[in-house]
């Protein structure tokens, strides 16, 4: 039996791999001094939180699947995001939930949502919590439920002859793949919040893996869903495809919690690949990797990894230290033999593919794998740099190729002339690559005052979203909508489309309770 581990109420991941004092204060001496101007003091990391009384009390029918303890109350305030984890170390739990409750059946989800209906409070269902856009924070002022789907968690039927695993919405990733593993079949869907994570939180954001090209969204893998609503249940047929009006699945996906719970699902899953090979790549510059990358794809070659670093990523990320673009390039199975026609375009392009080294791991190796520790890292990082007073967070988009080279200029521009004293680091990777266009995905580092962090990069944000959309960029590729975006969802999405979407909430939750707030303003 696996040893229990214990999440972290107030940052990423295990509590347990939270950097400690020294490891902040080794940080700050090795890798941020030479760039920004910190002063080593150190947030503390925060007590058991204290709360306000829940305003609710639990049905005595599912009494047992509820709880009000401020420890679980405080862990689901907030989801993972800078803003999120800058709050909870300042102790600012605002509006927690009242209580949490942990159905363990579809019949359970049933009850809580006729309960917290006939009581007038919110639901706000919960996976792993890893939002980053505000997708699990409620901002009204009514009682209000996080409903955490984590105990509906069992992989049901595995289907080998059709390559199809029906699995609960509140399995997370690694148990989803040690259940597909005996079988030689896998998911292959890898979001950064794998560990962390459910399949219906993939499936309610529309998640997006790591691989950077083929199927990327959960969407693609999706055969049948089914969503309990306050209406009642909604289920779709499961076939490989279908022309029969307006897909229903399309209806959910996406949708945030705010249509209906999601509580199951039969999922498209694949063979493990048996074989592997990748290299990484250096350019001298980053508009030729950027070329070399739009060539790979619209030749039609499709990588699973086609990252690429700009010459600071490369370095804090990847151990690249000659101030040249890193492109992490991987193809498998079948296809492991077009890494040598992808090589020829990016030498076309100036590109080098990093040498081997004599009695060791390659160069390339040794880039690849730093940087895959540093991505499996980077949320725990991260939470050490705020303690350390830094401002660190993410943008992502996705524009076509004829509008990137302004698209970086502006929100780097941006991002930089919002930060305090014009001082940021802003660095960028395309996580995800397309014949049309990439997925661009931005970092950003500044020195904040003690206490206004969150006001800091809530201007920062806006100034980027800004950015975005006067350049052509979506306001999310793959982090959501939530309610960080809406502002800037709102000019992108047609009016029209918005009232379907509106028409749509009345029909499933007629009284609003489903996530009010989150992917459309109430």
């Amino acid at each position: 039996m696996a040893a229990w581990r214990e999440r972290s109420w107030w940052g990423w991941g295990w509590a347990d791999s939270a950097l400690d004092d020294d490891a902040c204060r080794r940080l700050a001496e090795t890798s941020l001094r030479p760039w920004l101007p910190i002063d080593g003091s150190l947030l503390p990391v925060p007590d058991d939180p204290v709360l306000p009384a829940p305003r609710l009390i639990p049905p005595s029918i599912l009494r047992e699947a509820f709880a009000a303890d401020p420890v679980t109350r405080a862990a689901h305030t907030y989801g993972k995001a800078f803003r999120d984890v800058a709050r909870a170390l300042h102790g600012r739990l605002d509006n927690p939930p009242d209580l949490v409750c942990h159905p363990r059946t579809g019949h359970d989800v049933v009850a809580a949502l006729d309960w917290a209906e006939a009581a007038g409070a919110a639901v706000v269902p919960y996976g792993g919590g890893t939002s980053v856009v505000g997708g699990v924070e409620y901002r009204g002022d009514t009682p209000w439920i996080s409903l955490d789907l984590s105990r509906l968690n069992r992989v049901g039927e595995i289907d080998p002859v059709d390559r199809a695993v029906r699995v609960q919405a509140g399995v997370f990733g690694p148990a989803l793949e040690q259940a597909l593993a005996p079988h030689g079949l896998t998911l292959r869907h890898y979001p950064q919040s794998f560990e962390f994570s459910t399949v219906g939180g993939w499936l309610a954001t529309r998640s997006a893996g790591h691989y950077a090209t083929g199927p990327t969204r959960v969407d693609d893998f999706v055969e049948a869903l089914r969503v309990i609503t306050p209406q009642g249940p909604v289920e779709s047929l499961r076939v490989p495809g279908s022309g029969a009006g307006p897909s229903t699945d399309r209806l959910f996906l996406g949708s945030e919690g705010t249509l209906g719970v999601i509580v199951e699902a039969w999922l498209r899953v694949t063979d493990r690949p048996a074989r592997k090979a990748s290299t990484s790549v250096a350019f001298p510059g980053y508009d030729q990797a950027v070329a070399a990358v739009r060539t790979i794809l619209q030749a039609g070659l499709r990588p699973s990894n086609c990252r690429l670093l700009d010459p600071v990523e490369a370095m804090l990320n990847a151990g690249a230290t000659d101030g040249r673009a890193r492109l992490l390039l991987g193809f498998e199975g079948a296809t492991t033999g077009l890494l040598a026609d992808a090589l020829t375009i990016c030498a076309d392009h100036g590109g080098v593919p990093s040498a081997p080294s004599a009695g060791g791991p390659s160069v390339a190796a040794a880039e690849v794998d730093s940087w895959r520790s540093s991505f499996l890292r980077a949320p725990y990082t991260r939470d050490a740099l705020i303690r350390l007073g830094l401002v660190v967070e993410t943008v992502e988009t996705a524009c076509p190729w004829s509008r990137f080279e302004a698209l970086h200029a502006a929100v780097t521009a941006a991002a930089q002339a919002a930060a305090p004293a014009r001082v940021a680091v802003v660095t960028c990777r395309l996580t995800h690559a397309y014949p049309d266009g990439p997925a661009p995905y931005f970092t950003v580092i500044t020195p904040a005052r003690r206490g206004a962090e969150v006001t800091i990069w809530d201007e920062i944000k806006a100034a980027v979203s800004e950015a975005i959309t006067a350049n052509g960029g979506t306001i999310t590729h793959h982090h959501a909508v939530g309610r960080d975006h809406l502002p800037w969802l709102a000019r992108q999405r047609d009016p029209l489309v918005t009232e379907v979407l509106r028409a749509a909430k009345r029909t499933l939750d007629p009284r609003g309770i489903l996530n009010p707030g989150a992917l459309l303003d109430p």
